[in-house]
């Protein structure tokens, strides 16, 4: 019988052979409205086993999983992580910024929050999905489809998505006309078609270059 998904990405972790393990995630890159959130999540696989690990047990990509399971994985990393590090960069910064470098500049930040903590207390492997961060960032290991493979990662994920889902059901009651809590801020035809009959609104991402805006500009 096949070991849940969260046990193999837990073995990913701990196979590391360090005691913390960091990772990082985002969600909205690809969103035409609202903030992009950035997550890092501090793992203590020292302190991890047993009956304290359990409610990792079914850790998954925030992708692979319902909205309900997402509120539950993330009261579970919640309770069981040892540090959380969160960004949310809004869509003026985007514009003003670019996509790639604020979203760099996010990863960064949050493994940068969680690396002094971890030094003080034993070895630390940084993880990220995907991206190169530079030289000013933590010393880290790049991990090709990271958040199915590392819990650290992985529980990022869940953090940076329920995160950002919060954000968009509450810039929904400011913003009605969007129905930014039924697409988080992600195009579809119903949000273009808002866009396109209200014009875009101060959450929207006007560097994208979007079919919605197309009679605006």
């Amino acid at each position: 019988m096949p070991r849940p998904i969260g046990q193999k990405l837990l073995s990913f972790d701990r196979r590391l052979g360090t005691r913390f393990v960091a990772g990082a995630d985002e969600a909205g890159r690809g969103s035409l409205a609202g903030p992009l959130v950035v997550a890092g999540v501090l793992l203590d696989y020292e302190c991890l086993r047993n009956h304290k690990v359990r409610p990792l047990a079914t850790l998954n990509d925030s992708k692979q999983v319902t909205p309900p399971e997402r509120e539950e994985l993330f009261r579970a990393v919640l309770g069981c992580a040892t540090r959380i590090s969160v960004r949310v960069i809004p869509s003026g910064a985007i514009d003003r910024n670019g996509l790639h470098k604020s979203n760099l500049w996010g990863l960064r930040s949050v493994l940068g929050d969680l690396a002094p903590h971890a030094r003080e207390s034993g070895g630390l492997a940084c993880l990220v999905d995907g991206f190169r961060l530079g030289p000013l960032a933590p010393s880290f290991f790049l991990v090709v489809d990271g958040h199915t493979k590392s819990a650290a990662i992985a529980a990022a994920s869940i953090v940076a998505k329920v995160t950002r889902d919060r954000v968009m059901r509450r810039l929904d009651a400011l913003y009605p006309r969007y129905g930014f809590a039924r697409h988080v801020g992600y195009i579809t035809p119903g949000h273009s078609a808002a866009v396109r009959e209200h014009g875009p609104s101060e959450q929207h991402r006007l560097s994208f270059n979007a079919l919605a805006y197309a009679a605006q500009r």
